[in-house]
């Protein structure tokens, strides 16, 4: 089976959880399947190859709303020109090409990562074009697969009958005794609180740091993530941060991302919006205490009512913050993790691809 995959920046080492989603489950499948990922040029950054992947790098820009729209168009090209057994599109923007797949025979598949037309870097009139690619792509799509499935009861029982939900995964967790990365950053195992996401605004990292400052402990705060095209909202971030207190790390590779699990004392996720988010997981994995934001995609992993805040509000993060700090940072065993493997989550993906070419055979005969 030949697998066209478009939607992610790409991988290994971008930043981004539809990335990390796609670097976790493309592996595992091109071991039984011909994969080919289109990424987008100006973000590849390793030479890293994979048995059975074949990685197409396409002209792209870094500029917010055309990026997205400009590699897909091209993408959707290739794949017209290449004739996969099965297009797999990630995110509802990309999803606008579907019809024009579908139109020339091509079997579709979508993942619905998140609403996208939520996020505050967004104005107006792209927000509506965002509902609008949400609108086309989930009735094109052959198949949808929700990581959230709060997300995918939304919506009516034309497009459930077709949906699949598969939640995100993680890896098996690699604590380690090496310190390296923590001394580059001056932090002491067992002495900071982690939260980690991409520099943006729905990611709520100017709550946390508001709630923070107010928070009694000797605990640094350590926020692990890239700034991309929100530089000014990271600008204001800095400038409300005590730089003895806070430390902004930028991208974290796996490697240093394993390291900031084992030694840190406590995880926090204080996002306005999330899909399914990986992170959260991780931390979970590592058994970190947690402090989450009350929002639908935190309550798929039903954490301690105690772990939760009531969303965008830094009174609330700041007291349910320092009532896990007052109660101690003890490491957790959290129920039910095994249901979040990545070899199920490409397992499960590949019976979709595999429901989809038999009914559409079924139907063309």
């Amino acid at each position: 089976m030949k697998i066209g995959v478009f939607g992610t920046r790409g991988f290994p080492g971008i930043q981004g959880g539809v990335e990390r989603h796609c670097e976790c489950i493309y592996p595992r499948l091109s071991r039984r399947e011909d994969v080919t990922v289109y990424r987008r040029r100006p973000y590849v950054c390793s030479a890293v190859t994979y048995p059975g992947i074949t990685f197409h790098d396409l002209p792209s820009t870094r500029l917010k709303g055309i990026e997205a729209f400009l590699h897909s168009f091209l993408a959707t090209l290739h794949c017209l020109r290449r004739r996969p057994d099965v297009v797999h599109i990630h995110n509802i923007g990309p999803g606008f090409f579907s019809p024009l797949l579908r139109l020339f025979g091509l079997h579709v598949v979508l993942t619905y990562h998140s609403a996208n037309y939520e996020h505050r870097k967004w104005n107006a009139a792209e927000r509506a074009f965002l509902r609008l690619c949400e609108h086309i792509a989930l009735r094109a799509a052959h198949a949808v697969i929700f990581v959230n499935r709060f997300q995918m009861e939304k919506y009516p029982t034309t497009i459930r009958r077709k949906s699949h939900y598969i939640p995100n995964g993680i890896e098996a967790p690699q604590p380690t005794s090496d310190t390296t990365y923590l001394n580059h950053h001056g932090l002491t195992p067992g002495r900071y609180l982690l939260a980690a996401g991409r520099i943006t605004p729905e990611k709520g990292f100017d709550l946390l740091i508001d709630a923070y400052m107010n928070t009694y402990t000797d605990c640094k705060l350590v926020i692990a993530g890239g700034v991309e095209s929100e530089q000014e909202y990271f600008r204001r971030l800095q400038s409300a941060a005590d730089p003895q207190r806070i430390v902004f790390t930028g991208y974290a590779d796996r490697a240093e991302m394993n390291e900031l699990y084992t030694h840190a004392s406590l995880f926090i996720l204080p996002s306005r919006s999330e899909g399914f988010p990986i992170v959260l997981l991780e931390a979970m994995s590592y058994g970190l205490p947690v402090v989450a934001s009350d929002i639908p995609a935190t309550h798929l992993v039903k954490l301690p009512a105690d772990c939760y805040f009531t969303s965008n509000s830094t009174e609330a993060l700041q007291k349910t913050l320092q009532r896990k700090l007052d109660a101690g940072t003890q490491r957790m065993t959290y129920d039910n993790m095994s249901a979040y493997d990545w070899d199920t989550v490409a397992d499960r993906t590949r019976d979709v691809y595999l429901r989809v070419i038999t009914h559409q055979t079924k139907q063309t005969t």
